[in-house]
């Protein structure tokens, strides 16, 4: 396959993956798009494979051409790597960075964390994708972030965990809800007759939680489900009803002053956890290793 495989024609078919076009990539690349046809064409005739399948007037990446682009991106990657090495003999400050981060982390991250690193790398470019934990995970399994921090990310060895906190999950309402007088820690049945909101499927944070609920034997019914963080935030701090999150996720403003935190029974929810995550066997650039490096002793000594 080495002999055959075209490394540039593999990394137009990459834009096509990553734009979700034929013209798309074109656009990127700047070329025309009859001219990214071929090229692809032309690589389907030299692997013997069927990179792309025609639908309707779109184009969809099969899983054999998926195959193909990650192993063209990683080849990019060894190669911004080694062009990152040589340039960091001369300065270690340049480079560019893509970090995946959950809603819940952006405050853990940015103030306690990126900001001194930003200040001290100036000619960085970065890149902050906002994810729950299924997407964050895909960004890291496919090289789309250097560095993720995840909540409860699946067990994969093709992940690599370089540190983890507990993130106990608790329950958040309204000062003078019901529940906010309840004494002791909440099992999940306590929670059953009252009206919640939670975070849709593809957030670790409610897969963990519907563990909980097998493990109690219980199904909640949240009466709104939601990819944010903030209209979660808004459903309890208008007194509408329940919400759980990771105690690691502080209150603050407004919540600060309207809710209260309740201690969950639950031991599955009280032994959660984040963690700094990248894809096991990349390298990391200079830049991307400095930044982890400074991620992982902030977070240690918090």
């Amino acid at each position: 396959m080495d002999d055959v495989l075209d490394r540039k024609r593999a990394l137009c078919l990459l834009q096509i993956m990553e734009t979700g076009s034929v013209r798309g990539a074109a656009e990127v690349l700047a070329v025309d798009p009859s001219m990214v046809s071929r090229t692809v064409a032309r690589l389907e005739q030299d692997t013997g494979l069927v990179l792309l399948e025609r639908r309707g007037r779109g184009v969809v990446v099969t899983d054999a051409g998926r195959m193909l682009a990650l192993f063209a991106r990683r080849q990019q990657d060894l190669h911004d790597t080694f062009v990152a090495e040589v340039n960091s003999l001369k300065n270690a400050q340049s480079g560019h960075l893509d970090l995946v981060l959950g809603e819940g982390t952006l405050d853990m991250v940015m103030g306690p964390v990126l900001q001194d690193f930003v200040r001290a790398h100036g000619e960085v470019r970065y890149h902050i994708k906002v994810a729950g934990t299924e997407e964050a995970v895909q960004c890291i399994l496919e090289d789309r972030a250097h560095i993720g921090i995840v909540f409860q990310p699946p067990a994969d060895a093709r992940l690599r965990s370089h540190h983890a906190r507990l993130a106990p999950v608790r329950v958040h309402v309204r000062k003078g809800h019901p529940l906010a007088s309840h004494q002791g820690p909440l099992s999940l049945a306590d929670l059953a007759p009252y009206p919640g909101a939670a975070l849709e499927e593809s957030f670790g944070v409610r897969k963990h939680i519907q563990a909980a609920e097998l493990e109690e034997n219980i199904r909640l019914q949240p009466m709104l489900t939601t990819n944010s963080f903030k209209v979660l935030w808004d459903f309890a701090v208008m007194g509408l009803g329940y919400i759980m999150t990771p105690r690691s996720i502080p209150l603050q403003g407004v919540a600060l002053d309207t809710l209260v935190s309740l201690p969950l029974a639950s031991p599955v929810l009280n032994h959660s956890q984040l963690h700094v995550v990248t894809r096991s066997g990349r390298p990391l650039s200079p830049v991307a290793s400095q930044l982890l490096r400074h991620m992982l002793a902030a977070f240690s000594a918090a």
